[in-house]
């Protein structure tokens, strides 16, 4: 895969380019021919991922209905510049305003610390902000969005849809992962599951499918 020729096509909006990348990478993984495994996030999403090279990644992010375990830490922002395409139905992120604030605060920040092993420990710092909501912006079939690194938001799957996007992701040196929380909840770790190939196969099976349907809320 070529990670600098698909950034540029995903930036210029040649979702055609990115959705037949995507569909063949997919494709790789039904037929047996990429080894990988899916991974359920701790944020309620199924990742695949596709591309892991030095600071640059891709994946295949995977939404629908779920109960995700870290409910009181939706609210995050990534150590990474974020290009994302949506591969079908719509995906919403609402952008946070985020500001210090130690006398007055609604939430503490956490480091999100993750292993290789798959454990992600999220450890509190001192830093106490005040949080509100900003816009929000959805994406549908073949739009393309952008998260700069170090920006909090969170994201929205629009009535528990099916949705599926391509995500580039360039690591920015000297920047952490970051979450909200409650202010006085203690650090914890969460555990990233691993799919078994049949899983993993089942669930690439499926985003082809959906990625060949059409799109109810397009026109014909």
């Amino acid at each position: 895969m070529d990670y600098p020729a698909l950034e540029r096509a995903a930036r210029r909006g040649a979702a055609g380019e990115v959705m037949r990348q995507a569909a063949s990478e997919l494709e790789q993984v039904v037929t047996g021919r990429r080894a990988l495994r899916a991974v359920r996030h701790p944020l309620g999403f199924v990742c695949l991922p596709v591309l892991r090279d030095g600071a640059e990644g891709v994946c295949v992010h995977l939404f629908g209905p779920a109960d995700p375990v870290l409910t009181d830490h939706q609210v995050h922002s990534h150590s990474w510049d974020l290009t994302s395409t949506v591969l079908y139905g719509r995906l919403g992120n609402r952008r946070m305003r985020v500001r210090e604030d130690p006398e007055t605060p609604t939430h503490r920040v956490f480091e999100v610390h993750s292993d290789p092993s798959g454990v992600d420990e999220l450890r509190p710092t001192r830093r106490l902000v005040r949080c509100l909501p900003g816009a929000e912006q959805t994406s549908a079939r073949g739009q393309t969005y952008a998260l700069p690194a170090g920006e909090f938001h969170a994201t929205v799957v629009p009535d528990g849809r099916p949705a599926a996007t391509l995500v580039l992701g360039r690591t920015l040196p000297g920047r952490a992962d970051l979450s909200l929380g409650p202010l006085r909840a203690p650090g914890r770790r969460v555990v990233r599951r691993t799919c078994d190939a049949a899983q993993t196969a089942r669930i690439a099976r499926a985003a082809l499918r959906r990625m060949h349907e059409p799109d109810p809320e397009l026109p014909l």
